[in-house]
């Protein structure tokens, strides 16, 4: 029996008991390259899209206890403020962040969550998987943030393999 992998679309899925979401794609891309399209202002190149959302305004300190800030951008213009820290930057394979909104999210608010990339080359690709942590009793949130999930991994894969 040939050992064939078969390539995983981007998904995720809440685990309301544990608060915390878990997404996984195979891109195809290395891990350097998707590394770096996660950390640089290239995310305001693919991370949205038309009539969801964009980003704008992506900076960086790239270090540990750095500050990261984006602008979520809605389909009517409106600007929303997010941002958080860089606990872990071990290139390529291993990222983990601070993540709050710095607006009145619906359900969630301003709570501090927790985001961990972790890359693996695997034949012909890249296994990224995301763990968002710290949604607590907020399970509704974490269910909407499973969707944005799926979004943002089909966001980097569509993006990565045109490039």
């Amino acid at each position: 029996m040939e050992n064939d992998l078969k390539k995983i679309a981007p998904r995720a899925v809440a685990d309301r008991e544990l608060g915390m979401v878990i997404a996984i794609a195979d891109i195809q891309a290395t891990p350097e390259r998707i590394y770096k399209a996660l950390i640089t202002d290239e995310v305001e190149t693919w991370w949205g899209a038309p009539g969801v959302y964009t980003i704008r305004d992506w900076k960086a300190d790239l270090q540990i206890g750095g500050k990261w800030s984006l602008s979520v951008v809605q389909p009517n213009g409106m600007a929303l403020p997010a941002g958080g820290e860089f606990l872990v930057l071990d290139e390529p394979n291993k990222i983990v962040i601070t993540r709050r909104y710095d607006f009145d999210y619906p359900i969630l608010g301003r709570r501090v969550t927790q985001v961990t990339y972790l890359l693996d080359a695997i034949e012909g690709a890249t296994r990224l998987i995301v763990r968002h942590e710290g949604f607590g009793e907020c399970t509704q949130a974490a269910y909407d943030h499973a969707d944005g999930w799926e979004r943002y991994l089909g966001w980097l894969d569509d993006y990565l393999s045109a490039g």
